[in-house]
């Protein structure tokens, strides 16, 4: 079970500790814990979990309050720990993305055995998941266009984008480097020369910007080239398939 990364959140140390030895005598050598929400979604966002086990009651927010935010950044399964036992509690925390819970005072043996439960699931779906052919997903490190699914994501966000503003985006994608007259760009994406309006593309480059750079201001993905047109820069660190 070394290829299986483990989250555990609890305020509680001791709480932390028991279920560390546990896993780690069942195997699971690559545990990690911390102790609020906050600290949750910041190790979500740096490394890839196959199993969350979430305390309900933290400190600050609660683990019913950062689920949402988990279940942006990882479809990694998560158990959550209650010492809540309503049928209204057990259903809010399906609601927010939970995929099982343990009530307090639980069993450690338990809680393994719920997390190889939900690891069944959830590996061969993973597995199968990365076997998916990956043409159409095109990867600038920064942000991430996946045509198949219609979706930008920017810095591992998912983030809304209109369908011209996404269809200039891809158009841009799919010819990396490559300069293109705002003319250009309007007959090529709008498909249509007697309506063309310069203003049109500039105003959906502003809003391409406005998503993908860190400094829509200042870009340094989607640039222009002065007295040429624009160009999307791909680098060494992002690439397109």
């Amino acid at each position: 079970m070394d290829e299986v990364s483990i989250l555990l959140v609890d305020d509680e140390q001791a709480i932390l500790h028991m279920l560390r030895t546990v896993l780690l005598k069942e195997q699971f050598l690559d545990i990690d814990t911390v102790t609020t929400g906050e600290d949750a979604i910041a190790a979500c966002k740096k490394k890839t979990y196959h199993c969350i086990v979430l305390d309900v009651m933290l400190p600050g927010r609660s683990g019913l309050e950062i689920c949402p935010f988990l279940r942006q950044i990882t479809d990694a399964p998560i158990l959550f720990l209650t010492a809540k036992t309503t049928d209204y509690d057990k259903l809010t925390g399906f609601a927010v993305g939970g995929d099982d819970y343990v009530v307090k005072p639980f069993n450690p043996l338990e809680v393994v055995a719920r997390i190889k439960s939900l690891l069944r699931r959830y590996l061969p779906r993973q597995t199968e998941a990365e076997k998916l052919p990956q043409e159409g997903i095109y990867d600038y490190g920064r942000f991430q266009v996946m045509e198949p699914a219609g979706e930008l994501r920017v810095e591992g966000q998912l983030v809304n984008c209109p369908a011209l503003v996404y269809q200039l985006l891809l158009f841009f994608c799919k010819h990396p480097n490559r300069i293109f007259t705002k003319s250009e760009l309007y007959e090529r994406v709008w498909g249509s020369e007697a309506l063309r309006d310069d203003n049109t593309v500039m105003v959906h480059i502003h809003r391409i910007r406005e998503r993908i750079e860190a400094d829509p201001s200042n870009p340094e993905l989607l640039v222009n080239v002065r007295g040429l047109g624009y160009k999307l820069i791909q680098s060494d660190l992002g690439h397109g398939r």
